[in-house]
Order: C-alpha cells, then sequence, then structure tokens
C-alpha cells in the first residue's frame, strides 16, 4: 500500500461524536430484545435500512462469500431471511449449512454478529414472503427459499471515542 493511500485512510473520519453508551451489566437476558432496542435506536436516528445485513456463507469449495440481505423476522430465538436457491447464497447453504449475519449501523457506532446453523423453512413461510414482496407479478415462485439462523453466538459491539470498544456475547451450546 502506498504511504499516500495509508494516510488519506487514516484521515477518515470515524464515528461521529454523540454515540450511544452501551453498559454490559444492563444487557438483557435475551439477545433478541437487545437487538429489537438497538434497531429502535437506529430507526430513531434516522438509520437507513436497519434491517439490511451482510450474510456471510462457504460453500462446497470452502470459499466464503457475502451480500447484502435484508432481516424478514425474529421467531423464537431463529433470524429469518428469504432469496432464491439457485443463487450463490442459496447453493452455498445447501452445501454448508452455516453462516454468518453481520448488521452494522456507522451512524450509532453499532454492529452486532449472528453466527449459527441455518436450516431452510417450510414451503409455506417461503411463498408467504415472496407474494409479500412488492411488485413481484408472479403469486409463485418454487426457486425462492426463507431461511432461519439459528444462534450459536450472537456479538453486540459498540464504538467508543477511545477506541476501547465495548463487546457482549450471547453464546449457545458447547
Amino acid at each position: 500500500m502506498s504511504d499516500t493511500l495509508r494516510s488519506r485512510l487514516r484521515a477518515l473520519p470515524d464515528f461521529p461524536d454523540d454515540l450511544p453508551v452501551f453498559d454490559r451489566a444492563h444487557a438483557p437476558d435475551d439477545p433478541q430484545v437487545l437487538f429489537l432496542q438497538w434497531l429502535d435506536d437506529a430507526l430513531a436516528h434516522g438509520v437507513l435500512q436497519p434491517h439490511a445485513f451482510t450474510l456471510s456463507t462457504a460453500g462446497p469449495t470452502g470459499h466464503v462469500t457475502a451480500r447484502t440481505l435484508i432481516l424478514k423476522d425474529l421467531d423464537r430465538g431463529q433470524w429469518i431471511f428469504a432469496g432464491a436457491r439457485s443463487t450463490r447464497k442459496g447453493i452455498d447453504l445447501a452445501a454448508n449449512p452455516s453462516a454468518a449475519m453481520t448488521f452494522f449501523w456507522p451512524d450509532r457506532g453499532r454492529q452486532v454478529r449472528v453466527t449459527g446453523e441455518v436450516e431452510e423453512l417450510p414451503a409455506d413461510v417461503a411463498a408467504a414472503d415472496w407474494r409479500a414482496r412488492p411488485e413481484t407479478g408472479d403469486e409463485v415462485n418454487p426457486d425462492w427459499a426463507a431461511w432461519a439462523l439459528a444462534p450459536t453466538e450472537i456479538e453486540f459491539w459498540q464504538a467508543r471515542r477511545d477506541r476501547d470498544h465495548v463487546r457482549h456475547w450471547y453464546r449457545y451450546g458447547s
């Protein structure tokens, strides 16, 4: 990397001055409750598409890919999303049903990372999601799937001005 680019990158602004304070001692026992609190905070502060996340998967070759999706729902501890089975994400999930979701709200200095195992949901869930999409034009899309990620770990990350960022984990299983 050139010194000029390195200097330019170091000089870029990071987070706003008015970051929220996160005290792990007051975090709820249920990570979905905390996520909804942070989502509501993002909405209240005008964050655009706070329900968008990066989904990272690894397919049969082990190569990792990522793309941006929309969270569809939280249901009984599962994080629901949807897409076409024929896309790279669908192929990856069929071969290796593990994934990571990353929500990032830079204006609030916050990130939520959810990792775990993914299962495809019943066809009626996918069909209902497809019908709810704006202007799909078709009542049915047999390639459309809905998936549920059951977390093995959820990390909440809050930036701080002194760069001593706060991390809070919820871990499940071994």
